[in-house]
């Protein structure tokens, strides 16, 4: 008798266990003026998040969201600040979607009350900034993502994918395009518009915009190897429009043998995020989000190309909130210097602080090693 109650009680703590990790992960949204946010309001429930609390007090761009996603039944999950949504709520995960300069005090807040968080990219608007974020996620043993479009596409993953198995040689150059028109010319919203051209609230113009692509992903396809020298320049081919940042860039990164050349803008005519890949003997065209192209050198100009159209990544790669999900559940573990880990977005901030030194001084900067 005394074996079957034990065997009874193992079973129900085992069906209980099982339970409690399929929950959804409770999740919290920290500010609404990242248009960036739309991504998680216009999520399908797919049973691995529950969002279940607000923090936003412009109840007029709460009402605007809310309604454009049919979710205005929400309203009354909405706070005005993080201290009244964590006490009633009681998230386990948050997603930071305000200003970049706001996604320290986010984590100030969370960090020790052991609350995992997600900031939409870049990490942080400085490397001071960034180096607190760190040592608090460190410190309460939490976990600090960073959020980028381009994790989540397949053309980058097979690149690299590619790139490691030696399709075109060994690397030798990198070329990265991002951005569009400019905010103002495709008429983001204006709490959006208001902090993504001030300076302090984004920590620059196009340059960490969009320029954060790029270094990213380098950083990533390096292996989180920093390059010896960061070069920029910047320029404003939109005053009228962003009188207070730049809107135009190229950073030029150098390794050893390696070269990239990154080119974030609020000048492109078409909206793009696109990446050259460089090696001995060929070169890997990841298009958009789904073309890639191949070329493998054949004499002096000619060339053999293939052409992939790549599906969606599988879950939870395609995906941030189930990444979220999954890394706070402990299904998977973030390998080295991955898109979204900490210590590759650390060394990103650190480029860019560079690039913007560099652009302003008109001086390459040498990194620390």
């Amino acid at each position: 008798m005394r074996y079957h109650i034990l065997f009874l009680f193992l079973f129900v703590a085992l069906i209980g266990a099982k339970a409690q990790q399929q929950e959804p992960l409770r999740v919290g949204v920290i500010g609404l003026t990242h248009s960036h946010v739309h991504w998680i309001l216009g999520r399908e429930d797919i049973g691995d998040i529950k969002v279940v609390g607000i923090v936003e007090p412009n109840r007029d761009l709460v009402q605007r969201f809310l309604a454009r996603h049919n979710k205005s039944n929400w309203i009354d999950m909405v706070y005005n600040t993080m201290d009244e949504m964590i006490k009633a709520t009681k998230p386990e995960a948050v997603t930071a979607f305000g200003t970049i300069y706001e996604h320290l005090a986010v984590v100030e807040k969370c960090a020790p009350l052991g609350i995992h968080v997600m900031v939409e990219k870049p990490l942080a608007v400085s490397v001071e900034h960034a180096t607190k974020m760190a040592a608090l996620a460190r410190k309460h043993n939490i976990n600090l993502l960073t959020n980028y479009e381009t994790t989540w596409y397949p053309t980058n993953h097979k690149a690299n994918e590619l790139l490691k198995n030696g399709e075109i040689g060994d690397l030798r150059k990198v070329v990265v395009h991002d951005g569009h028109r400019g905010p103002s010319k495709i008429g983001i919203n204006k709490e959006f518009l208001d902090w993504l051209i001030e300076p302090k609230d984004n920590g620059g113009g196009a340059i960490t915009d969009f320029g954060c692509y790029g270094v990213n992903l380098m950083t990533w396809m390096m292996g989180g190897k920093k390059p010896n020298t960061v070069t920029a320049v910047t320029a404003k081919l939109q005053p009228e429009n962003n009188p207070k940042v730049d809107d135009d860039a190229t950073i030029i990164l150098t390794y050893d043998n390696v070269v990239a050349t990154i080119q974030p803008s609020w000048n492109w005519p078409v909206g793009r995020k696109d990446m050259e890949v460089y090696g001995l003997t060929g070169a890997i065209f990841a298009d958009n989000r789904h073309d890639l192209r191949i070329r493998k050198a054949k004499g002096y100009d000619g060339f053999d190309e293939t052409v992939m159209k790549l599906e969606e990544l599988e879950a939870p790669y395609n995906d941030p909130f189930s990444m979220l999900a999954s890394i706070v559940r402990r299904k998977i573990v973030l390998p080295p210097y991955d898109l979204t880990s900490l210590e590759n977005n650390l060394i990103v901030v650190e480029i860019l602080e560079a690039a913007k030194m560099s652009a302003k001084s008109g001086q390459t900067v040498k990194l620390s090693k």
